[in-house]
């Protein structure tokens, strides 16, 4: 018992030595001390494994100060690391905000195309039949034949009814003729005034019947009905032996060369299109986007409520919605350049966004950026900036 605590006694005083011996306060201890100070009390209570474990108070306070320390940091980081989440998050809702209300693009888009509308100039029986439906068709090329009979024996009549004037003609300037070098005597003024209308008439009966030839001859041209554009046979439901009436549509090409494509943009963002603007069109399905450029702006929209009633006068509607939906306005797409694969069908969607122009071009990159952060910022409180001369005005040529 005597041994156990004198051996506790010499431990304790080992400790306290060193302790003294290495700072003069235990409060002024270095980190580096402190860990000399936990060495040697491990290294004591390992030689006597009997006795409780010392640990000196100057190290658990470095150790409790280094703990709170690294919390700390930690807390920092966090509130930081939340601070500039939160900040990213609301910068991508205000930009998503931003492109989506102001930003110039619309999935509301249409492949348009022209389509000639082939009626023929006359009436008659179809014979022959030179096209099938869905078929490439050149400019002049023969879509169909008209029974040329009856038109090829008005041609030959009138020709005959011309030589027929002509002969007559031929005889009355003769007589008129000798009428004239007789003498008053041999033949009166009022006689020579009516050989001399009756040349005349002949005249006029000679150049009507020559007319009448000329439409003979362009009636039976038009027996043969012929392509007026470059395009595809679409929706062909005609046959031989079909009536072809004169004025009645019955064959319908579609021109290739007039697609365009209109963007129905809504009216808040007019004001960041501009004519010459390069355009970009996505149709669904299809991740290759068609190229081009603004080519006109559409500048009068139909009115419901300018829509006459009783007496001529205007039928305003009298229900006004507190939800405002922004009016579409028609933007036509000229077609640059087609990707290889991509298909031209009239009436397919198309997503349509609007790239800077030619003036975007010219500027460098800060002063671009600073461009959509000013216009962004002022779409988002519906007040961005027009720019100026881009939409051609009703009085400017």
């Amino acid at each position: 018992m005597n041994g156990t605590i004198d051996d506790e006694a010499f431990q304790q005083e080992e400790v306290l030595a060193l302790t003294a011996h290495s700072s003069p306060g235990v409060s002024d201890a270095s980190p580096r001390q402190a860990d000399e100070i936990d060495d040697v009390a491990r290294r004591v209570s390992e030689t006597y494994p009997g006795n409780k474990p010392i640990v000196s108070s100057s190290g658990k306070s470095v150790v409790r100060r280094r703990g709170g320390a690294l919390r700390t940091v930690r807390v920092l980081l966090h509130k930081v690391a939340t601070a500039g989440i939160a900040v990213v998050a609301v910068l991508i809702v205000l930009v998503t905000w931003d492109h989506y209300n102001a930003g110039p693009w619309t999935r509301d888009g249409r492949v348009r195309v022209q389509v000639a509308s082939v009626a023929p100039q006359i009436s008659g029986q179809i014979t022959e039949l030179r096209i099938v439906d869905n078929q490439f068709v050149h400019k002049g090329d023969l879509l169909y034949v008209i029974d040329p009979f009856d038109f090829d024996v008005a041609l030959r009549t009138n020709k005959a009814i011309l030589q027929q004037r002509m002969a007559d003609l031929n005889v009355k300037d003769l007589q008129s003729e000798r009428r004239r070098r007789l003498s008053d005597l041999a033949s009166s003024t009022e006689e020579k005034q009516v050989y001399e209308g009756s040349a005349l008439q002949a005249k006029a009966a000679v150049d009507s019947a020559q007319q009448q030839v000329r439409q003979a001859e362009i009636n039976l041209w038009r027996t043969e009905v012929r392509s007026p554009v470059n395009g595809i046979v679409t929706n062909l439901l005609l046959r031989e032996g079909d009536y072809a009436h004169q004025g009645a549509t019955n064959v319908s090409v579609i021109d290739t060369d007039s697609y365009w494509i209109d963007g129905y943009f809504e009216e808040t963002k007019l004001a960041r299109l501009c004519v010459g603007d390069q355009a970009e069109a996505k149709l669904m399905g299809y991740p290759a986007p068609i190229i081009g450029h603004i080519a006109t702006v559409t500048l009068g929209v139909s009115v419901s409520n300018a829509a006459a009633s009783t007496q001529g006068l205007p039928n305003v509607d009298p229900v006004y919605t507190w939800i405002r939906l922004a009016q579409r306005v028609p933007v036509r797409i000229a077609i640059d350049k087609v990707p290889p694969g991509v298909p031209l069908v009239s009436g397919l969607t198309a997503t349509v966004t609007i790239r800077d122009g030619k003036d975007g071009e010219n500027r460098t990159l800060l002063q671009r950026v600073r461009a959509e952060l000013k216009t962004s910022f002022f779409g988002l409180i519906g007040e961005a900036p027009a720019r100026p001369g881009c939409i051609p005005s009703p009085s400017s040529p």
